[in-house]
């Protein structure tokens, strides 16, 4: 039957993505990629939520060469759909990658992204298009599984990790604000991670203040019930505490980080913020949070970095990335996901441990196979390699900006990220740098 089946014309490997759908793609084989389209966006997906080909290739056995991507990312795999694959900028490249090595891999296919009138008839300012929000097909990593599925619960020893990192003194007499879902209850399996980080710290760090929120918008993980609340903890007591009995329950508050009660504590109670924000609704908690002046310590997403929206906090230094990376999450099932992330800041960051990952060096001493010119001759470098006498604008992933490479005299040179072109076909969008001369 596959001998057959081989014989019947061209077949194709692809990756698709929804729009909406953040974290997850699908990699399939079809020998008409027109019609597998048509397909996937004619089952009731909405008109802004439809399904777009990132990747498709010619190959020469794709029932082989499906098999054998099942067989390498098992564990990139969901276990309800098949098709389904854990997504991401780094997976992305790595599934492409795989492909293209494969002996099987015959040509990739170039297929250009048609965008109808009717999308923009019918988007609505309630929900703005990708390009609005500063977003690309390929920069949406682990933002949410779905809209009614964005959350991930952060793990406290994630959060003992980072904050271990900086001096003490910062959070001395300070009041921390935890205003995503940030539940607090008796009972520690009923408290989210950074509620309880903080309440089981709050001596040796010396706050003055904790104020957590519990959301009634998402899953109850926390079990907490349908009304919001405010949990307030003011000074250190010996006595065991009565968590309870501490918490406000306004009328008709939900909890969500963006309303008003909400905004008003943060703008007149709060010296840092310190949570982990819905994915998915990034955008407009960054905003919020930057604009209201306050010390943070949060957690993002990594392809913030070089995502239109967030690009000119860095360039103005009101942003930049912690130190470490943040991979394993619980979902709202309370199971263990994969959801690569990193914690974002703007509190200093002294003696950065991963400043030893860049290899700053003449640009004669960078390996060609990381080093090329793209079709405009702008020169796009991988795997952290700096040129460091190369006078000109040079474009890199957000990886060599999370190792440190804005603290080394580079600067962003570009407030939107960088789509090069290499003989006609887009590939990776970078971040333009340039090195900073005295």
């Amino acid at each position: 039957m596959e001998k057959a089946e081989k014989n019947k014309g061209k077949q194709y490997i692809y990756i698709t993505k929804q729009t909406n759908e953040f974290s997850r793609c699908k990699i399939g084989i079809t020998t008409n990629l027109s019609a597998r389209l048509k397909i996937y966006n004619g089952t009731g997906n909405s008109i802004d939520n439809q399904y777009l080909y990132l990747f498709t290739c010619e190959v020469e056995d794709m029932r082989q060469l499906e098999k054998d991507i099942k067989k390498e990312f098992t564990g990139f795999r969901e276990v309800a759909n098949k098709e389904m694959y854990f997504f991401n900028e780094m997976l992305f490249e790595k599934y492409v990658n795989y492909i293209k090595e494969h002996p099987l891999f015959l040509e990739e296919i170039f297929i250009k992204k048609e965008e109808p009138e009717e999308k923009i008839k019918y988007k609505t300012k309630e929900k703005p298009s990708l390009k609005e929000q500063g977003l690309s097909q390929k920069d949406v990593m682990q933002q949410a599984q779905k809209v009614k599925d964005d959350e991930f619960y952060t793990r406290l020893e994630d959060i003992e990790k980072e904050i271990a990192m900086y001096d003490k003194e910062i959070w001395k007499d300070k009041c921390v604000f935890c205003n995503c879902d940030d539940a607090v209850d008796n009972d520690e399996r009923r408290t989210s991670a950074f509620a309880l980080f903080f309440l089981k710290n709050f001596k040796e760090l010396q706050l003055k203040k904790l104020i957590c929120t519990h959301y009634t918008g998402g899953d109850d993980i926390f079990r907490q019930g349908a009304n919001g609340y405010i949990f307030t903890k003011e000074g250190w007591s010996e006595i065991k505490e009565d968590y309870d009995n501490m918490k406000l329950f306004p009328t008709k508050y939900d909890g969500s980080f963006d309303h008003p009660i909400s905004i008003r504590i943060l703008n007149e109670e709060a010296d840092i913020v310190c949570t982990n924000p819905p994915f998915s609704r990034a955008r407009e908690y960054y905003k919020l949070i930057i604009e209201s002046g306050k010390k943070f310590l949060i957690i993002g997403n990594f392809t913030n970095a070089k995502n239109d929206a967030y690009i000119p906090y860095f360039i103005d230094k009101k942003i930049w990335f912690g130190h470490f990376r943040v991979g394993i999450f619980q979902n709202p099932k309370r199971e263990t996901v994969q959801a690569p992330a990193y914690w974002f800041t703007n509190f200093p960051v002294i003696n950065r441990p991963r400043y030893k990952f860049l290899k700053l060096m003449p640009i004669k001493d960078i390996p060609d196979k990381y080093k090329r010119w793209d079709d405009s001759g702008t020169l796009l470098i991988d795997k952290c390699f700096i040129p460091n006498n190369y006078k000109h604008p040079f474009a890199i992933s957000p990886q060599a900006i999370f190792n440190g490479l804005l603290e080394k005299d580079y600067k962003i040179v570009q407030k939107k990220q960088y789509r090069p072109y290499i003989n006609g076909k887009e590939v990776f969008a970078r971040v333009l740098v340039q090195k900073i001369v005295c």
